[in-house]
């Protein structure tokens, strides 16, 4: 009996130990006992981040435990497998601020605009305080980087097919936003701050560029037709999640660039402020064409008398495909069919800048001029009555001071402006096509062709055109 017994208290107790071997398995022995008490924080349970809160206070208190330093960690996982530290001091209160813990978050792993649990608990030395949890979304804080142009590179431009891809610029950022994201690349003149933007993406971290438009920014910014430069490229990202939105900058990455010539594109005045008004025909005379600049290839200027009304630019006499008409906002330009007007107010010599790259303009107005001339021609080698005679242009009935000679045959050679047919007053230049004539100046040289001339007696402004 007492064998029995002894067999039967024996089973008992392996029947424990397993059971006993069974609950410990069960039981997370990663989660350690609490040695103290955090209290919760005073943020709720869900928390949208601002910018605009950075600098507010974050506190949290805990019991006291005694001399020694605290630890305070977050984690986005609730066993802190991966933590960082919030901040450390030798109380038993911390505070920071709402800029500090949105950095410390980031660095944790949070995406910003995406609201996602976080765990905080405080640590001193083998102590650990209970845990407390709460949603929080971030805003970012770090700026794209770009990785392509890489600094010092090269770009090589296609002026044969300037639709080819110069560059694609790419960049790193956030791995996701809980919003759109909007990314502008742009590029200037190495050393100086104007920027001529490139394009826009949303929610993509690259952009190709073509030749033509690449191109068309290294000129308007200053670059040199076969001459290497250096651009800086550079991509703002910006998020309206917040208000005020967050916009943050890259830094610039440098990258060589030769421009090359591209044929000029003459743009013309067209509306009853005009002396063109609406008529636009190819065969209409009094569409004056604005004078273009030999070193930013998208910049116009015209100087002039406009009459009380509207205007608009188009590129091509007798189509109404590409124009230019005002913007949304005061001084910009639009190419759309539904642009508004460019309005003057009241009659007057005014001086009108266009830029079709960065779609801006200005309206200035000058002092009308004082000297009027009872004739103007041209007079030169290229022209029907060379050296000898000069060829008469027309007085504008609008604007005394435009004069215009239409459909006339130049041979290869040279011609200058002269008013009076004699030589007291006369115009040359050494820019051939279009440029500012001044007094005795050198003669034009022209190519063989048949022309429009416009000619500007105020400015010396002119336009050789060919047709």
């Amino acid at each position: 009996m007492k064998n029995i017994l002894k067999l039967f208290l024996a089973s008992v107790v392996i029947v424990m130990a397993i059971v006993s071997c069974n609950n410990d398995a069960d039981r997370d022995w990663t989660t350690q006992q609490a040695s103290f008490k955090l209290n919760d924080t005073s943020l709720g349970t869900n928390n949208v981040l601002y910018e605009t809160m950075k600098a507010n206070p974050f506190t949290l208190v805990w019991e006291s435990t005694g001399s020694g330093d605290y630890s305070v960690v977050l984690s986005g996982t609730k066993d802190f497998a991966k933590k960082t530290e919030l901040g450390k001091v030798s109380t038993s209160t911390l505070t920071t601020t709402i800029g500090n813990l949105n950095t410390k978050l980031l660095q944790a792993g949070f995406q910003p605009f995406i609201n996602q649990t976080v765990y905080v608990r405080v640590e001193k030395g083998s102590d650990v305080s209970n845990a407390i949890s709460f949603g929080v979304s971030t805003y970012p804080v770090d700026v794209p980087v770009i990785t392509a142009p890489a600094n010092g590179s090269k770009i090589t431009l296609n002026s044969t097919d300037q639709s080819v891809i110069a560059t694609t610029v790419t960049w790193k950022d956030y791995s996701n936003y809980g919003s759109n994201v909007v990314y502008k690349v742009e590029v200037a003149l190495k050393g100086t701050s104007t920027f001529v933007s490139l394009g826009e993406v949303t929610n993509a971290t690259m952009l190709a560029v073509t030749s033509k438009d690449l191109n068309t920014a290294a000129l308007n910014l200053g670059g040199v037709v076969n001459q290497e430069g250096d651009f800086d490229f550079r991509v703002t990202a910006t998020t309206a999640f917040s208000t005020p939105s967050i916009a943050l900058v890259s830094a610039v990455s440098t990258a060589k660039i030769t421009p090359y010539k591209v044929e000029f594109v003459n743009l013309y005045l067209i509306g009853d402020a005009t002396a063109a008004g609406w008529t636009n025909s190819a065969t209409n005379a009094d569409m004056y064409p604005l004078l273009g600049n030999k070193t930013v290839s998208a910049s116009y200027s015209y100087t002039g008398y406009f009459k009380a009304g509207g205007f608009k630019l188009i590129k091509t006499k007798g189509s109404w495909d590409n124009q230019y008409g005002a913007g949304a906002n005061a001084g910009t330009l639009s190419s759309s069919g539904a642009s508004g007007n460019i309005n003057v107010a009241t009659a007057g010599y005014y001086k009108f800048t266009a830029n079709v790259a960065t779609m801006t303009y200005t309206l200035e107005a000058v002092t009308p001029p004082t000297a009027t001339y009872p004739t103007v021609g041209i007079i030169g080698d290229s022209t029907p009555n060379s050296w000898d005679a000069s060829t008469a242009m027309t007085k504008s009935s609008f604007d005394p001071h435009i004069w215009y000679i239409t459909n006339v045959n130049l041979t290869n050679g040279k011609l200058k402006f002269r008013a009076n047919n004699t030589w007291d007053v006369n115009w040359g230049s050494n820019d051939e096509d279009f440029g500012i004539g001044t007094q005795s100046g050198a003669d034009i040289n022209v190519k063989a062709g048949t022309y429009n001339i416009y000619f500007n007696d105020a400015t010396g402004a002119f336009s050789i055109i060919k047709l």
